[in-house]
């Protein structure tokens, strides 16, 4: 045998060595499916369990955006307790509850059903984040096109009781509002500011819904946090800082189109013009601690909420 043959023999029979000594590969965790029907509702569920939290933030936002005017967040919150009590930092909760049973439902019922089933074709491996950007961005269009009636009818219960009495809308609930919405200025009129709302979701569940996946990923690789609510927790939040950046620009254009009494903007770029023009840059970020008060925990409440729900499932299917 000569000695490069000799050589390749024994580097092979060194190989050979190493690879019975390394342990296995684990297998991939493939979760056991949840019907397309709990998927969907457990979504709801999720989100308007949230909403209950949050509700005050969301009124506190609102008002801060059609305002066109500064302010401080929590002389906003306290002046609308001392003028209108309990019941004004809850108004427009039916609209809310509704958003979430249209909305919530559909966006995190078509994500979770579209990336559960992507990833048992894939043996249980981890989508690529740009996979789960693409499927969240797919759902939140979705979504908001089923829960645009309801985002009108938040927006405007809840930014009722700034307005002048004899300008106030006075809508009983959140029925009576796309009722009379439909029957005073048009069925069109409760998709006003669709295109903002659609582009929002967009930005938002592929921001949101793809971060929280990889930041869970990421929080379980690099930190070693087992499955639980502090996983749950920690991802949550990072996922709603991420979101709230990126999406308020886009959701103070939805706001001051869907709650304009008159043809004030022409469109989302009309509204992004005119407020930088008067207001200047940051004002497309104003109302940022009420909207990440909401949208943080909003984020961190439903992901925790939508975990139990799923782990339940599991437990008894």
């Amino acid at each position: 045998m000569s000695l490069h043959s000799f050589n390749f023999a024994l580097i092979s029979t060194q190989q050979q060595q190493q690879q019975q000594e390394q342990p296995p590969k684990p297998k991939p965790v493939v979760l056991k499916p949840i019907s397309n029907i709990a998927t969907f509702a457990f979504g709801g569920l999720a989100g308007m369990g949230a909403t209950c939290f949050v509700q005050p933030f969301d009124v506190v936002k609102n008002r801060l955006q059609v305002s066109g005017a500064g302010g401080n967040s929590f002389n906003a919150l306290a002046s609308i307790l001392k003028t209108e009590g309990i019941a004004g930092i809850y108004s427009g909760l039916s609209a809310g509850l509704l958003r979430q049973a249209t909305y919530t439902t559909t966006r995190l019922g078509v994500y979770n059903s579209i990336s559960e089933r992507m990833v048992a074709q894939h043996n249980g491996a981890a989508l690529p984040f740009v996979y789960k950007l693409g499927v969240g961005m797919f759902a939140g269009g979705v979504g908001s096109m089923v829960g645009v009636p309801a985002e009108i009818a938040l927006i405007r219960m809840s930014t009722d009781g700034r307005l002048p009495v004899e300008k106030r809308r006075g809508y009983k609930n959140a029925f009576d509002a796309i009722a009379r919405i439909s029957r005073e200025e048009g069925v069109l009129t409760l998709w006003r500011g669709a295109t903002p709302t659609v582009i929002r979701a967009c930005v938002l569940n592929a921001t949101q819904l793809a971060s929280y996946s990889q930041a869970k990923e990421m929080l379980q690789t690099y930190m070693s946090m087992r499955d639980g609510i502090p996983l749950h927790t920690g991802a949550s939040l990072i996922s709603g800082l991420l979101s709230t950046i990126v999406s308020m620009p886009i959701d103070i254009a939805k706001t001051r189109l869907q709650n304009m009494h008159d043809k004030e903007y022409s469109g989302v770029l009309d509204v992004w013009r005119k407020t930088v023009r008067k207001e200047g840059v940051l004002a497309l970020w104003r109302g940022f601690t009420p909207y990440y008060l909401r949208l943080g925990p909003h984020t961190v409440v439903t992901f925790i909420l939508l975990e139990q729900l799923n782990k339940l499932y599991r437990s008894v299917f």
